[in-house]
């Protein structure tokens, strides 16, 4: 049975399911396995099945006191009938490399593999902890993970969700996608400051009103929730599985992932489902000029006291990482963990050893593109390969391109790892930049300007965003960082 510890007291320790159904630990530290011997696989265990398959046995090894018919069921809840990809998570080849399409569920994002199923697992740990309280959702989101959450929890018994995002930062497809979601159980509110700013203030709802009002506790649809990570492991292995059934490797051979990543939840489920087993290279950071992980990464620095910068990939807009916690713990112990989050939390900055740093580096690299560099990505790829990708997609591509070329400037021996871009948003999300990156004429409409990207590109619009621009606005508020927790409190009763 596997333990879930908090990252700044190991000794504080919970089942996989009490973890699901917390969130985030008292102490205001993340849940990790306890031993990441524990996660061991035989990794052909896991690819010789189709996708479904794999999360069955991802689950059943994280969450090992759900029991399998009870995971079974979950995953089937979780997955039939919602993707338009029969793969869930396809990989496409683009030119010398692949590109992982995460974003064939209902709000065109790869939240949506975590987010179908998080519900799921999170109303069956109520039952299995025979919890009475009704379960308030609360979730900070960059972009995606906002309409990603409010569709999955959208008229799920027992809770409610409260999604606060940056106002004026995210894109306006976004925005609809929030402010039109469905469910009598649902809330999309703005905050005036940026992403950063509403998810310390969600972490310290946890620790100042776990329990808003009587009969209502709080829990957590952000990655910060060990529930909305694990699924994300299940798509390398796909991606793992894929290449091996094309022929594009070898059973055995390293494959390199580069992912767009701001709050670091989306790599760090590569880094469990390498300590799972299976055959991973190198993990590359890709940001945009919000730089703050690639700092980290070179110099062993962690420094949110810099400018903030709004960008065409707006996922990413994010100075403090919160999933970077999980993989300190790992490699620095929960004693100079806790250290770093009190500095971080009243300094803004800290800095690890150089041991704990060369640790690091032996699997994560750290590389960041402009948006200049990223629509010069969507440009060219598209132009060469007529294959287009989101703002996200193209700041990792940039970033991959960058590794490529520093390699051969410095006449450095590739190690011959093939290469998967994780894709983790369409790019009719981001219209207004995809066209723009183009060099085509903008209009003022997003509408417009998604009619247009398809005129021009031929790609198809996903389904769940054609319909939002006729959707009734359903949620309008906009309010003060201070005013967050009378929010909630409002909310809840």
């Amino acid at each position: 049975m596997i333990n879930y510890i908090s990252t700044r007291n190991p000794s504080h320790k919970v089942s996989s399911s009490r973890a699901i159904l917390s969130g985030q630990a008292p102490d205001g530290g993340l849940y990790i396995p306890e031993h990441l011997e524990d996660i061991r696989c035989d990794y052909h265990d896991i690819i010789s099945k189709d996708f479904r398959g794999m999360a069955r046995a991802v689950w059943n090894i994280f969450f090992p006191d759900y029991g399998d018919a009870l995971i079974e069921e979950l995953v089937t809840r979780s997955y039939e009938g919602k993707f338009s990809a029969p793969e869930i998570t396809p990989v496409v080849k683009v030119g010398g490399s692949h590109v992982l399409e995460l974003y064939h569920g209902p709000t065109s994002a790869f939240k949506d593999v975590a987010l179908s199923a998080l519900p799921n697992l999170l109303t069956a740990a109520r039952d299995m902890n025979d919890f009475r309280d009704e379960i308030m959702i609360l979730t900070a989101t960059s972009g995606d993970t906002g309409s990603a959450a409010l569709c999955g929890f959208s008229d799920v018994p027992g809770t409610r969700i409260v999604v606060f995002y940056p106002h004026g930062g995210v894109s306006e497809t976004q925005r609809l996608q929030m402010v039109t979601a469905p469910g009598s159980n649902t809330c999309a509110c703005a905050i005036r400051g940026n992403f950063d700013d509403a998810q310390t203030g969600v972490k310290a709802l946890f620790r100042e009103i776990p329990h808003p009002v009587e009969g209502v506790s709080l829990s957590s649809a952000n990655s910060i929730n060990i529930g909305r990570l694990v699924p994300q492991v299940v798509y390398y292995f796909a991606a793992y599985s894929q290449l091996l059934a094309s022929g594009e490797i070898s059973d055995g051979d390293k494959v390199d992932y580069i992912v767009p990543t701001g709050n670091f939840g989306d790599i760090m489920a590569g880094y469990f489902a390498l300590k799972m087993g299976l055959p991973v290279g190198r993990l590359v950071c890709a940001s945009n000029r919000n730089d703050v992980l690639t700092e980290f990464l070179e110099t062993g620095h962690y420094n949110r006291k810099r400018p903030f910068h709004k960008t065409t990939s707006p996922s990413m807009d994010i100075l403090v990482s919160s999933n970077l916690e999980r993989l300190l713990y790992y490699v620095c112990g929960a004693e100079h963990t806790a250290e770093y989050m009190k500095a971080l939390s009243e300094n803004g900055e800290y800095q690890i050893t150089a041991e704990e740093l060369a640790e690091i580096t032996s699997v994560f690299a750290g590389v960041c593109a402009d948006d200049d560099e990223g629509a010069a990505a969507i440009r060219d790829v598209f132009n060469r390969e007529h294959y287009l990708m989101d703002t996200h997609t193209s700041i990792a591509w940039a970033c991959m391109e960058k590794l490529d070329a520093g390699h051969a400037a410095s006449g450095a021996s590739e190690h011959g790892a093939a290469s998967v871009v994780l894709s983790t948003a369409s790019p009719y999300k981001f219209s207004r930049a995809v066209l723009e990156a183009l060099g085509e004429e903008l209009s003022e409409s997003d509408e417009a300007n998604m009619n247009r990207v398809h005129e021009v590109t031929g790609a198809p619009v996903p389904e769940g965003l054609a319909g939002i621009f006729s959707r009734e606005v359903r949620h309008g508020d906009v309010i003060e960082i201070s005013d967050m927790k009378d929010y909630v409190i409002g909310k809840s009763e």
